[in-house]
């Protein structure tokens, strides 16, 4: 993708067929077994299915079907649905294999010890695959030393976040192969609430996504290959919820990263969770809400950037604009959703795509980390403008996300 654009009267079709199956799948997975299945649904053949699922949802109708079926299983693991491996037998999986491996790979954990989510403490450990960067990871967590949400030390990744309107801290301690989550506070412990935790470990290490179909992708790409080889393995960690990188992405509309970091500092310390271990949870949409433009232009925003965030905020907490509900959609979809407000544009629009919702093909056209980078990379004699930075862009796609991450991190070893 490059600009969000209006869809055609085809397209509109072709996202409105997929949404009504991707609905289909989510609510009776069993049913569909086979990627042919969900084409028959839709009296497609093959070919058409994986194009409109690859052009709109930016992955293949397998992996999609894959993920849906683990969604289904957590839902009925945490349900106490019966023995694990009966789980995968419900939900479609052609073996007990298959659905063990698609598991763990999706979860970081066996189905078995999902289930014991909430019952076996206020913890829980994930396996990390055998590539996984968590130098990386901790160094983008850790970016704002002076951050007042999250702290980076020693290995150890502490994070206040708001779960189910609970406030609590996350401590994820990564070593070696295994990521240790622990939940600090007053909530009650219960699968739900560790069900919540598991599904914001997740988004925060990046685990959600493989950058192995990437990396085999630029085999006869020499250039590109030099690009990745230092960072084989890199995988985009994405913010707590949606919410958090809508307000990374205003407040970094247009100034540098330590303008931003400050800002963000300010709205927490403004309108943050209550101090808890030394930490405040990031605003919600409802606190930021509440405030005024003037409340944020006394703390050095613009009076633009406080408008587009608060308008945003009212949005989100009057239910206009579902944020949380864009992932699990097409990435046409979220792209008409985001760009249709006042104040997120383009760049905006692909940041919070990338980091919030983790579509795989965006690229945040006029971010000047990525053109620096890409001129740096091909050793242009000229920044690349927007149409440029497309056309340069274009050979990765459908990973565009993820080059775009490498692209950042080859400039300082820590992506933006």
């Amino acid at each position: 993708m490059s600009q969000p654009k209006v869809p055609t009267d085809s397209e509109v079709e072709a996202v409105e067929a997929v949404d009504i199956l991707m609905a289909q799948v989510r609510k009776a997975p069993g049913e569909f077994r086979t990627v042919a299945a969900m084409a028959g649904a839709l009296d497609w053949d093959l070919a058409t299915l994986d194009q409109a699922f690859r052009r709109h949802l930016h992955r293949d109708a397998q992996t999609f079907l894959d993920g849906a079926r683990v969604e289904a299983a957590c839902k009925m693991l945490l349900g106490h649905f019966g023995p694990p491996l009966q789980t995968g037998d419900a939900l479609g999986f052609a073996s007990h294999t298959a659905f063990a491996a698609q598991f763990h790979r999706r979860t970081g954990m066996t189905p078995g010890r999902y289930q014991g989510l909430g019952l076996d403490g206020a913890g829980f450990t994930l396996d990390l695959p055998a590539d996984y960067r968590l130098e990386d990871v901790l160094a983008y967590h850790g970016r704002d030393p002076l951050s007042l949400s999250e702290q980076v030390e020693a290995g150890v990744l502490r994070k206040a976040v708001l779960v189910h309107g609970q406030p609590v801290i996350l401590e994820l301690a990564l070593k070696g192969r295994t990521a240790r989550i622990k939940v600090r506070g007053e909530a009650p412990v219960s699968p739900r609430l560790m069900g919540a935790v598991h599904r914001k470990a997740v988004r925060m290490l990046g685990l959600g996504m493989d950058p192995g179909s990437f990396e085999d992708s630029l085999s006869a790409q020499p250039a590109f290959q030099a690009l990745v080889a230092p960072r084989r393995g890199l995988r985009i960690p994405l913010t707590a919820d949606v919410w958090e990188s809508l307000v990374w992405a205003i407040l970094g509309q247009q100034v540098n990263l330590a303008f931003a970091y400050s800002l963000r500092r300010k709205l927490t310390e403004l309108c943050g969770g209550a101090p808890a271990a030394g930490l405040r949870a990031h605003p919600g949409p409802r606190e930021v809400a509440a405030l005024e433009p003037e409340a944020l232009t006394r703390q050095q925003f613009s009076r633009s950037k406080a408008e587009y965030l608060i308008l945003a905020a009212r949005a989100v907490a009057a239910g206009d604009l579902p944020l949380e509900a864009l992932p699990a959609g097409t990435a046409t979809t979220a792209a008409a959703e985001l760009s249709s407000r006042r104040g997120i544009g383009p760049w905006t629009t692909h940041y919070v795509m990338m980091r919030g919702c983790g579509f795989g093909d965006c690229v945040p056209l006029g971010d000047s980390g990525l053109t620096a980078a890409l001129q740096r990379h091909l050793g242009l004699d000229h920044r690349p403008g927007t149409r440029e930075t497309a056309e340069l862009m274009a050979p990765f796609a459908p990973h565009r996300s993820l080059a775009t991450f490498h692209l950042w991190a080859s400039l300082k070893g820590v992506p933006a």
